[in-house]
């Protein structure tokens, strides 16, 4: 175990966050499925893909008390050996190592007696096969964004969840940033009133940036699509509450053409309208010069902030009618309970301003605590399939796109809960 984090570290982690604990349900909003799984002391992992960012977050895991590592897989050998060592340097036993070729994750999830199973590989096509057969083996299954490239995936991942009774996790780390769950507490304190729009976007120019064109599961090029809409409608989503009382209704979504006409588009724009009558514009433009902004524009009925640019305006409360103000204040007055709790952590231990050790934080107190995740499945399934939604709008003159409906009718009943602590 990394010194960083010993046992004293980790109790005081576990008493700041006692206040959620002793609400009875430890997650951030209602859980839309059924399962109830049984606490886990130690939760015992597998991890599929030792990238850049299964690397990452493999050293996250290996600082976290209550956790084994007890199998790596990549279809890259040295990977494998290096993630090995990097367990066995953490003072835990050496894992399994699986790496004879593509599918050797079959193997892994068959043979190893496991109660995760993390999927951190590229190409995307094989997060869907990798969940299901983590499930369909009887362990929980978690997985980078997106969770499925098609709308078909979505479904297999929903029905597999169903089917085994295992939670499917997307990591969506954006869901844990700062700005995000300040926004999210200051809309249950009713300061926007009520939540009309919002505007959110990934626009990450250079190198790192997904590009806007990626080879999807049914062996074509999508050309003009909103390819990697998770990391933008994931807080939104959570700020509508959708699949808690609320879903995604319709879309239509058009794209600038590409420079010189090239049909592989620079930028793609939706629009989402949800069942309970509020907008949203998700934007996707990784292809033209331009500061890395996700937006998170939220306009209520009583006033609007722009959380990545720092700015707000509430009506009869900021300083100067129609003028904007800086959110400095608001983080004093209405910092989200979890980040007072555990903010001090997740910013030491990195990872996009801390939200990383957050969400691999919260999972594994989930497991260990026997609460429902903070995102199920049926969540992976309505912001992923964004991206063959957009495509086939995009195709088709911007024709209007209806929303599965994942939960079948569970949205309905479902409801949010308070805030964390409150």
């Amino acid at each position: 175990m990394n010194d960083q984090c010993d046992r004293r570290s980790f109790m005081k982690i576990g008493a700041a966050a006692g206040t959620a604990l002793a609400m009875g349900r430890e997650c951030v909003a209602a859980d839309a499925s059924d399962v109830k799984a049984r606490p886990i002391d130690s939760v015992r992992i597998g991890l599929v893909g030792i990238g850049s960012r299964g690397t990452w977050l493999l050293k996250l895991l290996l600082d976290m008390e209550g956790v084994e590592v007890r199998a790596v897989c990549d279809i890259i050998p040295e990977r494998v050996a290096k993630a090995q060592v990097m367990t066995t340097a953490a003072k835990q036993p050496k894992p399994a190592g699986y790496s004879r070729g593509e599918t050797d994750f079959k193997r892994l999830c068959e043979t190893e007696d496991l109660d995760l199973v993390i999927n951190a590989t590229r190409p995307w096509k094989w997060h869907v096969p990798i969940s299901v057969a983590a499930m369909t083996a009887g362990k929980h299954a978690a997985t980078e964004v997106p969770a499925a490239e098609t709308v078909e995936g979505c479904w297999q991942l929903v029905q597999t969840a169903e089917k085994t009774r295992k939670y499917c996790v997307m990591l969506e780390n954006c869901c844990y940033f700062r700005e995000v769950m300040l926004v999210h507490n200051m809309l249950r304190k009713g300061l926007f009133g009520e939540l009309r729009h919002c505007e959110a976007g990934y626009q990450h120019y250079g190198r790192r940036a997904r590009r806007a064109t990626t080879h999807g599961s049914r062996g074509k090029e999508l050309w003009s699509a909103n390819s990697y809409p998770t990391h933008p409608i994931g807080p939104v989503a959570q700020w509508m509450d959708i699949n808690r009382g609320n879903r995604f209704d319709y879309l239509v979504s058009m794209s600038a053409d590409g420079t010189r006409g090239n049909r592989s588009a620079d930028i793609n724009t939706s629009l989402i309208r949800t069942v309970a009558g509020q907008t949203i514009t998700l934007y996707f433009d990784t292809k033209l010069p331009r500061p890395y902004d996700l937006i998170y524009r939220v306009q209520g009925t009583k006033g609007i902030c722009m959380a990545t640019t720092d700015k707000i305006y509430i009506e009869g409360r900021s300083p100067k009618p129609d003028k904007w103000e800086s959110m400095e204040a608001y983080y004093e007055e209405c910092e989200h309970p979890l980040w007072k709790a555990l903010g001090e952590e997740a910013s030491k231990r990195g990872g996009h301003g801390g939200g990383d050790w957050l969400e691999i934080h919260r999972l594994i107190r989930a497991l260990q605590t026997g609460s429902p995740p903070d995102m199920d499945v049926y969540d992976a399934a309505a912001w992923s399939c964004i991206t063959e939604l957009s495509e086939k709008s995009v195709a088709d003159r911007s024709r209007p796109m209806d929303f599965p409906d994942f939960t079948n009718g569970r949205w309905k009943t479902t409801k949010p809960i308070g805030i964390i602590g409150s």
